[in-house]
């Protein structure tokens, strides 16, 4: 073999060397993608042994074990949308990420797991970054996709958590207002994907919030404007809408029907492909409820469209647009008689935000949105027989048929309410309510926000953020020439910091500045501390953790409180120059301050886990309708000449009993939140609560509160009643003192079934038929002590997966047929159900 020869073998080996060299370099992991992360409890602790597999289109593609500090890594070498997966004894996993990665990016992905037996969640509301909850001291709770499966509102579900009550004027469809440990129904700031979606002032209507779009929605009970701004006096209601997360396009109809007509559809289609995930939902639902005039339907969409721009970068959007119009047939028990009115709703909320994870430990987020809230009422015309100078003061209105009104606290009244006001005729001059009469409430708003948060150890996060708010209102009533409009400029800038001492202490610190054009400059500090006496472990007393927190909130006062004020009416009368001079100025923010502190035991290493927390609330420089005649003796620093000028603007109102808005209520609320939850087995899981509440009235100067001091209140036999509003020392309307929930889930194999009751003691109200009985008296008021009946509703779903393409379902609420749930006057709709078929197409269904 000659030299050359052997050369050239040389150099072909050489040659498939270097090709191989060259192919194994590219195809190995070293330069494929990086997923790593760290696997933790709920508490933080480190856990090994973790089975962590990365799947991509439903197939693993790489798996790893976490070591004993709790980290992993995957690599792959395929680009595209992947999720975790992860398994280890006596766990679960709390979420399953979905994100994207190209073939050389390094992907950071921390897995939580909560413990068998136990419902923990990832919540955002108590930090303003995702946190497991018990490395949190705030109150939370969470309603989940199989707490909102079968259902097509929120109104059912928000009770099923302590402290909290939902009140519904009517039956479906009709308004429900949200009490959250004593606070009023205005002081819950209400998110659409951290969108604010109430109305100007804080006002929200959950009986026209649909479930269609809605994946979960986070509670936050407590004062909280320090990360959220003025609204959240009393609670932080936060809903997200789902992401489509399967990597072919899925098709889902769901068709249902029940008693009173009811009929309801809604169509899904979701999925993500690359970079980009999509979602979108339509439902429809229709009934006749069981009152004359009280038709309901209500039509919504929602959009959730996500692009991944790369591994650190997101750009998303979600918008939801929620048409709703419901019969008003007012307090059918009053009067036997339905009104012809009808309330129509026009919401839609939207966002858009970038997502960027500038570095390992500094994360942003720049978010745009907006609320557009139309509400309109119409009264088409008159119902029930007209009664000429029913009063002797030539005044005419209609009036319903004889009724006897009975109240829970055992008080009754007969006779005959007055149900539409028509005019007065006075020495032969008429003067006649105009009808349709019809009412427009819109609130628009758009707002900017950054938030910035930055991970300086594993053990200290730090939070800062900017928010701005564009907001414009208006409240038109056509019969009375009214059409006033209202523009709001709010900044409010925030920080905040989060962080924990060896796992065993939790703490987060806070505040928040703000600048409403409304009120002024407020500030709101806030804080809170978790403790863990005993740690997590196995055996009967299986983990201990104390916790205390403690927050000021404000809130904005609402467009009709600001348009009933006593400036707005000296600025709009001419006298800015008097308000300028007696320091009267815009009505100030509303304010709360909130302690709160409790345990939470664990048994049978995590099977039981045993909540209670004691909350103390109060709530000042509440808004209230003063007449004119006492507003001179209640803004301080004013001399007799300055008093003078006063009743001197305030004219024809320092003398009737008509009333302007002002700051002068207060009020208490404390009270004692119980939860213990569990499972059984892995497909039984069971919680309960009961929360205990005392809230008193401690400062009211309102036309009820007038009388009384006067000595010339509406009485019944005896007993001063608060016509409007309740009276100093006693309870605000609509807080029952005692409510408790209880749910169950079942789901194993295809089948899932629920069991729901909420139970409320009874609370005081009014029935609010002041001067309105047939002979211009108070005959049909009745004592406000526990005037609305105590109720237990108990509802029973279920759910079966017959084939992948096919499914089963149905629902039947208020088992028990109860129909005093609501205010006194209104009935609640009876024993109803629905049931229906789902259909379901996906690649892997076909």
């Amino acid at each position: 073999m000659t030299f050359a020869r052997l050369r050239g073998r040389s150099f072909f080996r050489a040659a498939a060397r270097l090709f191989v060299f060259i192919a194994f370099t590219f195809s190995f992991p070293v330069f494929a993608a990086s997923v790593r992360g760290v696997v933790t409890d709920a508490t933080g602790a480190r856990v090994s042994g973790a089975t962590v597999v990365l799947l991509q289109n439903g197939k693993a593609v790489g798996s790893a074990v976490s070591g004993a500090d709790g980290s992993y890594q995957i690599l792959t070498g395929t680009t595209g949308r992947f999720f975790l997966l992860t398994s280890a004894k006596s766990f679960r996993q709390i979420e399953t990420p979905v994100f994207y990665a190209k073939q050389l990016d390094t992907v950071e992905r921390n897995i939580v797991l909560e413990a068998e037996w136990v419902r923990e969640s990832i919540v955002v509301t108590a930090t303003g970054t995702p946190t497991p909850q018990p490395q949190t001291s705030s109150a939370t709770s969470v309603i989940g996709p199989i707490d909102l499966d079968l259902r097509t509102d929120l109104v059912s579900t928000l009770p099923l958590m302590p402290g909290t009550n939902v009140m519904q004027i009517g039956q479906r469809g009709s308004q429900a207002s949200l009490f959250v440990r004593g606070g009023n129904s205005d002081a819950n700031m209400v998110l659409v994907d951290g969108v604010e979606a109430g109305d100007l002032g804080g006002r929200f209507d959950f009986g026209t919030l649909p479930a269609t779009g809605v994946e979960r929605a986070e509670v936050y009970r407590g004062a909280n404007s320090s990360l959220y701004g003025a609204g959240a006096e009393s609670s932080v209601v936060n809903v997200t809408t789902p992401r489509g997360t399967t990597p072919y396009p899925s098709f889902i109809l769901r068709a249902d029907g029940g008693n009173f007509n009811t009929l309801h559809d809604e169509a899904t289609m979701a999925g993500g492909h690359g970079k980009l995930d999509y979602l979108g939902m339509y439902s429809w639902l229709q009934t006749d409820n069981a009152l004359p005039n009280d038709q309901h339907h209500m039509g919504a969409a929602a959009g959730n469209l996500g692009w991944q721009w790369n591994a650190k970068t997101q750009i998303r959007g979600t918008a939801h647009y929620n048409v709703a119009a419901t019969g008003i047939p007012n307090a059918w028990d009053f009067y036997n008689v339905a009104d012809s009115g009808t309330q129509k709703d026009q919401d839609i909320y939207a966002s858009g935000s970038i997502d960027h994870q500038t570095t390992e430990s500094f994360h942003n987020v720049v978010r745009y949105g907006l609320a557009r809230k139309r509400e309109q009422s119409a009264l088409w015309q008159l119902s029930g027989e007209v009664i000429n100078d029913y009063d002797g003061f030539g005044d005419v209105a209609t009036f319903g048929k004889p009724v006897t009104i009975k109240g829970a606290n055992g008080t009754a009244a007969t006779g005959r309410a007055m149900l539409d006001y028509v005019g007065s005729c006075y020495q032969g001059s008429c003067t006649y309510q105009e009808y349709p009469y019809k009412y427009q409430l819109v609130s628009n708003r758009d707002e900017l926000v950054y938030q910035g948060d930055y991970r300086f150890t594993p053990h200290l996060t730090g939070l800062i953020g900017f928010q701005f708010e564009d907001e414009r209102g208006a409240e038109v009533v056509p019969s009375y020439f009214t059409n006033e409009t209202t523009e709001r400029t709010n900044y409010d800038y925030r920080a905040a910091v989060h962080g924990d001492f060896k796992r065993r202490i939790f703490y987060t610190l806070g505040g928040s500045l703000q600048h409403y054009s409304q009120f002024g400059v407020e500030t709101t500090p806030r804080g809170g501390f978790t403790f863990y006496a005993l740690r997590p472990r196995k055996g009967v007393f299986s983990g201990t953790r104390v916790l205390f927190n403690y927050g000021d909130a404000v809130r904005e006062p609402a467009l009709t409180d600001e348009f009933g004020s006593l400036y707005r009416f000296l600025v709009s009368n001419g006298y800015q120059a008097a308000a300028q001079e007696l320091h009267i100025g815009p009505l100030a923010a509303p304010r709360a301050r909130m302690y709160d502190g409790g345990a939470e035991q664990a048994f049978l290493s995590d099977r039981i886990l045993l909540r209670v927390r004691y909350f103390h609330n109060e709530f000042g420089k509440q808004i209230e309708y003063v007449g004119g005649h006492l507003l001179p003796n209640l803004i301080p620093g004013l001399s007799d000449a300055d008093k003078q000028q006063l009743e001197a603007a305030l004219g024809f109102y320092y003398t009737d009993d008509y009333g302007l808005a002002v700051n002068t209520q207060a009020y208490r609320a404390q009270g004692i939140e119980s939860t213990v939850e569990g499972g059984i087995g892995r497909a039984i899981f069971l919680r309960g609560g009961y929360t205990y509440l005392d809230a008193v009235v401690q400062h009211s100067f309102d036309g009820d509160n007038e009388a009384l001091s006067g000595g010339y209140e509406p009485t019944y036999n005896g007993i001063p009643v608060g016509a409007i509003s309740p009276l100093v020392g006693a309870r605000p309307f609509r807080r029952p003192p005692h409510t408790g929930f209880f749910a169950g889930t079942y789901a194993h194999g295809g089948l899932t079934g629920i069991l729901n009751a909420t139970f409320v003691s009874r609370s005081d109200d009014s029935t609010y038929l002041w001067y309105a009985d047939a002979q211009g008296g108070n005959s049909l008021l009745l004592p406000n002590r526990n005037l609305n009946y105590g109720y237990a509703k108990i509802d029973l779903g279920w759910s079966y997966q017959w084939k992948p393409w096919l499914g089963f379902y149905g629902i039947s609420e208020n088992l028990t047929s109860n129909q005093h749930m609501g205010p006194i006057g209104y009935p609640t709709l009876p024993f109803n159900f629905r049931s229906g078929i789902r259909l379901q197409w996906t690649h892997e269904s076909k």
